[in-house]
């Protein structure tokens, strides 16, 4: 690469805000005045203070107590850097609509590569020219510029627009453009508290150094050997070999799609439809981005104020269909039974919240069509049924097997904690094998002796009666009568039990206690009997 062309690659343009701080807390608090005194505290010291309050004698490095007492109607305080760069997103948003490729410093100072606008524009100038008035227009009238030599060389030129302007025909106060080659020259004389390091500026001027010209006066090896590698990044920028290159930040696809409403709607169906092309929208831009979405929040705002909002799962990846649904989902259950709404909707907002690429999800060599086909029924069923209507199992904890098996919508995650409950131990709930049918809801049994009477246990856990006939209707059919279990009932070959889970003792609303049994009838089907004081249920059934 020859020098014109590295020349070109680190001229650079500096767009800066002044008193940045300031203007993003003001813009924070409405209530403040922009002309009144006003300092920014981190750490009990003072980081930024607007122009009235510098008049006045406040400084930045202050401490609180300092600057009021130079300043008796200071208004202070706590600097918010996040708020710091919410407010500074849209300026750039602004200055990338007009020339792409921003790189941005800090909040309130970005650069740019000047070969590109300063072409496009007719010359730096007037590409400096443009960018200031794209700035003016964002609420910054006040801000400056500077071109120079790559981006230390344009900051120091900015910040110097804003004492004097740069030299040439037509310069302005807010521009300060250094000729090409000229960056040693214009950095000669300034001091070296300009590099923004402290401790290092300090020991320069203990050591006589106290311009960037006497620093680039002395040999790189004699300040590599004195600074480190510190020394050698120095000399280059204070010789104006800056070799720093802007790297433009990579924009945010804004994959967020609305629709407001004129007029609200305040049925399901006409909602349904009105979003039909929206959600296509939000697909369009995720395929656009190559990217799928698995998780979409759908936000609905009603007329008097409300919002409702849903973060969404999808086992696989959203489809237009699937948003359009699940927006129905959200606002059923809200109004009537005939599909009106409380409130009437003005807003409805998709968000995809987790997202991925999209070759992750693409089918294998030879398809997979079994699987698809799969998840296109659970949809369709899903879809026509509510979202509730397709459940996928999962195991929680507990002692009783009902408390172990979870229903969870398809396509949701499980529960919080499920899988740290089904690790924990659970003493007195059953040992493996676990029988393989499981009974919900509980199916009523009958545990007889040999009269016929009604086997008990007591409240001390010991079985009133002599279990000898076992009553289980067909099916998962509970019994429904004395007289029905004494027709059905058979000879047992063998029981065990009671087994008492005794929990929440102390809860008189959460307390549970029952008595377990295991029976094995004339068969050999070994069954899993629970007794709650007043009737025998079937829990389960080893198969």
């Amino acid at each position: 690469m020859n020098g014109s062309s590295a020349d070109a690659l680190t001229r650079s343009i500096v767009l800066w805000c002044p008193d940045w701080p300031i203007r993003a807390a003001v813009l924070q608090h409405p209530e403040l005045s922009p002309d009144a005194p006003l300092a920014l505290i981190e750490k009990g010291l003072v980081f930024a203070c607007s122009t009235a309050a510098r008049a006045a004698g406040v400084r930045r490095g202050l401490r609180v107590r300092e600057a009021q007492a130079r300043c008796t109607e200071l208004a202070v305080l706590p600097y918010d850097p996040q708020a710091d760069a919410r407010f500074f997103e849209p300026v750039l948003a602004a200055v990338e609509q007009t020339v792409p490729g921003v790189q941005p410093i800090r909040p309130g100072m970005c650069a740019l590569r000047s070969r590109g606008p300063a072409r496009y524009y007719g010359g730096e100038a007037e590409a400096v020219r443009v960018l200031l008035a794209v700035l003016a227009e964002h609420g910054v009238p006040d801000a400056r510029a500077g071109v120079a030599d790559g981006p230390f060389a344009a900051e120091l030129a900015a910040r110097r627009a804003a004492v004097a302007p740069g030299p040439g025909p037509g310069a302005e106060p807010s521009v300060f453009i250094v000729p090409a080659g000229g960056s040693p020259a214009f950095l000669a004389d300034l001091p070296v508290e300009v590099m923004g390091d402290g401790a290092f500026a300090a020991l320069c001027t203990r050591l006589g150094l106290r311009t960037l010209g006497a620093l680039a006066g002395m040999r790189v090896d004699e300040l590599v050997e004195r600074f480190g590698a510190t020394g050698a990044r120095v000399f280059a920028l204070v010789t104006g070999r800056d070799a720093q290159v802007v790297v433009p930040r990579a924009p945010q696809r804004t994959l967020e799609r609305q629709l407001a409403f004129d007029e609200g709607l305040d049925r399901v169906d006409q909602l349904a439809f009105a979003v039909r092309q929206t959600a296509d929208d939000v697909i369009a831009g995720l395929t656009t981005a190559k990217l799928v979405a698995t998780s979409v929040t759908v936000t609905v705002q009603t007329e008097d104020g409300r919002e409702s909002a849903r973060t969404w799962l999808h086992p696989r990846w959203f489809t237009a269909v699937d948003l359009v649904d699940r927006l129905r989902w959200q606002l059923q259950g809200s109004g009537s039974g005939g599909g009106e709404l409380a409130a009437p909707v003005v807003r409805v907002v998709f968000t995809p919240e987790s997202v991925d690429a999209a070759h992750h999800h693409e089918q294998g060599l030879w398809g997979d069509a079994p699987d698809e086909r799969v998840h296109h029924a659970l949809a369709r069923v899903q879809s026509m049924l509510g979202h509730d209507a397709v459940v996928t199992a999962a195991i929680g904890g507990g002692r009783l097997l009902e408390d172990r098996q979870v229903l969870v919508p398809w396509g949701d995650r499980s529960p919080g904690g499920t899988a740290e409950r089904a690790a924990q131990p659970w003493p007195g709930s059953l040992p493996d094998p676990l029988p393989a049918t499981v009974f919900l809801p509980r199916v009523g049994v009958a545990l007889l002796a040999a009269s016929g009477e009604a086997v008990a246990v007591s409240e001390r856990g010991l079985v009133e009666g002599d279990p000898a006939l076992f009553a289980a209707a067909s099916g998962a059919r509970s019994i429904g009568s004395h007289a029905e279990a004494l027709r059905l009932a058979r000879p047992i070959e063998g029981w065990a039990g009671p087994w008492t889970v005794d929990e929440k003792w102390w809860d008189p609303v959460a307390a549970r206690r029952v008595h377990r049994f295991s029976v094995i009838d004339a068969d050999g089907t070994a069954w899993l009997l629970l007794f709650d004081g007043a009737e025998w249920f079937a829990e389960a059934r080893y198969d």
